[in-house]
């Protein structure tokens, strides 16, 4: 019987040891190709699945339910022999100390996918190495979820992740693909991540911490002292603005919490909302019906 119990124990913390980073959704949709029912999109679609949630990205030890919720949807519009071409729309979200709430952290969407790839070939990732597109887009956006996810957690803790997304950026650069040079237009992958490590936006990262640590993260100790801290994210987001205004940064903040954002003060605590509400519309205006739901 102690055995059993001991082969139990060592099983458990193997498994608990043992897991990964991500908790990761993936979907390919092909049906603008008019070849959605070939088989090489669902093995693609298992492939990325397996390459984003089986491989160890860092050496830190996550247990099952640490890992990072996340989603990667590809959509597929022109497919040609082993030639691909279309978009991801890169998401992720945590969890709410003290609440069942998730909160989403990163949303993204880029419209410079390309790659190639053979049915039934294996996706081997390094950042100092330049193999596969497909290989370097999902490890660059993987790093990035890692370090936002980390920024929420601890001020400027995602450092070491874009570091390394700027590695991936940097051994990409050979290639012709698009996404991974500074001409490559405002939203690209270069942008992004240039803007992740830039000092000029550093109160982004900030603002991220405050927004989620000591502001939802103890909102159910005190609902007042949470929603001024999230309205303090937003004034030092907007003190940003008046520096650096329309930002990639601040599109995709908000891309992810404009719904969020809304909720959080139309109801509940008083603070200064109409000074948040002018805000938001300098910061954000393509939400302004939102905001207009924002009682003050």
């Amino acid at each position: 019987m102690n055995r059993i119990i001991l082969f139990l124990c060592v099983f458990c913390f193997s498994l608990a040891v043992g897991a990964q980073e991500l908790n990761c959704q993936v979907v390919v949709n092909s049906e603008q190709t008019g070849q959605a029912n070939a088989s090489v999109f669902k093995t693609l679609q298992n492939a990325i699945s397996e390459f984003v949630n089986q491989t160890r990205w860092t050496d830190r030890e996550f247990l099952p339910q640490e890992r990072i919720n996340c989603s990667m949807f590809i959509n597929i519009s022109s497919y040609d022999g082993n030639k691909f071409s279309g978009s991801i729309q890169v998401q992720s979200s945590r969890p709410v100390f003290g609440s069942t709430m998730i909160t989403p952290v990163f949303n993204f969407n880029d419209e410079q996918l390309a790659f190639n790839y053979s049915e039934y070939e294996p996706l081997e990732f390094s950042p100092n190495q330049f193999d596969s597109n497909l290989v370097s887009v999902i490890g660059f956006y993987v790093y990035t979820i890692l370090g936002l996810d980390a920024d929420t957690f601890s001020k400027q803790g995602g450092t070491p992740y874009f570091q390394t997304a700027n590695q991936v950026v940097g051994t990409a650069q050979q290639s012709s693909y698009s996404g991974w040079k500074g001409t490559d237009g405002n939203r690209s992958r270069y942008q992004l991540n240039a803007n992740l490590l830039s000092n000029t936006y550093s109160g982004y990262r900030d603002a991220l911490y405050t927004y989620h640590r000591n502001g939802l993260d103890v909102m159910h100790m005190s609902p007042q002292e949470g929603k001024e801290a999230v309205a303090g994210a937003i004034m030092d987001l907007q003190r940003m603005n008046s520096r650096r205004p329309n930002s990639l940064l601040l599109r995709t903040f908000f891309d992810a919490k404009a719904d969020e954002v809304e909720q959080i003060f139309s109801g509940g605590p008083q603070v200064n909302t109409r000074e948040v509400v002018e805000a938001l519309n300098n910061l954000a205006p393509t939400f302004s019906e939102r905001w207009s739901n924002i009682i003050y």
